[in-house]
Order: structure tokens, then C-alpha cells, then sequence
């Protein structure tokens, strides 16, 4: 059998968008996996960094005492839809290039007075669900708290690994089978 290299492990890397998370296999991101410059805020079981390599920040959850994001793209199904249609037909005659995602504001409190922001993308194509962003929400909270952990994440990642993107009222569920035990 042959095992595959470092190389083959890199190119078949793959995740999931599930609320405000990107899941991969052995990390979960705030919003979208960040790219080039941009920090990115890693939520690990046993901590929480903001950034990689040299510019690392991290803290241990027992010394985070806040985790907020500002800023979500929430819109209705049926304006997330009109955005979807508007942005297709505009492709479609070359009138107009949609946009990147829209950007988040990541903010941790840990320690005494310690507060970083940083920006993060967000992971929906137009916008979260109201109930999306309230279940992710409450589950971050239980992170800062120390109810639960994001190894709840890695673990279904590793358990599904989905193959097509999930549809908001999937990813809803999702969700909601993470915080029920916890309820």
C-alpha cells in the first residue's frame, strides 16, 4: 500500500463552512481559512491563536475571557437568494464581478486588559442565517466558558468530511446537534 507523501496530504486538504467556522481536518478558522497577510484566528482544543508562525498570538482558554465577532453578513433566505440570482444574471452578461466575501471583526479578550481585533472573512457566499449566526454564536461562547471544545468540530470533520457545500438549514442542524448536549 502506498502511503501518501507531505506533498499529496497538502493538495487533498479540504474543509467545511458550518456557521461562522471553517472546519478542516485538524484546525478550525473564524470565518474563511485566512490568506497571504491576513492573521486568521485558529481555534484549537486546547487554545486560541490569532495568527501563524513568528506573528502568533495564543492563549489558553481558561485565560480567554471574550470572543466576539462583529460585523456578520446576516440577511434573510430570500434576500441571500436575490443576491445569489442578481450576482449570476450580472456574471452572466459581464456587467459585473462579484466581490470578495465580506469581513468580519474578530475581537478576543484574554488575561487582565488584554483585547485583540482582527479582521477575518466571512465563509457564506452572500450572508449567514439569523439562526445560523445565534447557534454559532452560542457555541463559541461554551468555547469561552470551557463547556465544550472545537475538537466538536474536527471530530464531525472527521466523521462526514462533506463533499458539497451544505445548505444554511443543514449547516443549522449541524449546529444545533453540537450545542443540544450542552443545553
Amino acid at each position: 500500500m502506498e502511503v501518501p507523501s507531505p506533498e499529496d496530504e497538502r493538495l487533498n486538504r479540504q474543509g467545511c463552512m458550518i456557521g461562522l467556522f471553517w472546519i478542516e481536518q485538524d484546525k478550525v478558522c473564524l470565518g474563511s481559512p485566512p490568506v497571504e497577510e491576513d492573521p486568521g484566528v485558529f481555534l484549537f482544543p486546547s487554545r486560541l491563536s490569532v495568527g501563524e508562525g513568528a506573528s502568533q498570538q495564543a492563549w489558553p482558554w481558561a485565560d480567554v475571557t471574550d470572543l466576539q465577532v462583529l460585523d456578520i453578513p446576516v440577511r434573510s433566505t430570500a434576500a441571500r437568494w436575490t443576491v445569489r440570482l442578481t450576482s449570476v444574471v450580472a456574471a452572466a452578461l459581464n456587467a459585473w464581478a462579484p466581490g470578495g466575501p465580506s469581513m468580519m471583526t474578530a475581537v478576543v479578550c484574554a488575561g487582565e486588559n488584554h483585547r485583540v481585533e482582527t479582521p477575518v472573512f466571512s465563509g457564506a457566499a452572500t450572508a449567514y442565517t439569523q439562526r445560523e449566526v445565534d447557534l454559532s454564536l452560542g457555541l463559541l461562547s461554551h468555547f469561552v466558558r470551557g463547556s465544550a471544545s472545537p475538537s466538536l468540530l474536527t471530530q464531525w470533520w472527521q466523521e462526514n468530511q462533506p463533499s458539497d457545500v451544505l445548505h444554511s438549514h443543514e449547516r443549522e442542524a449541524v449546529l444545533e446537534g453540537w450545542l443540544a448536549p450542552l443545553m
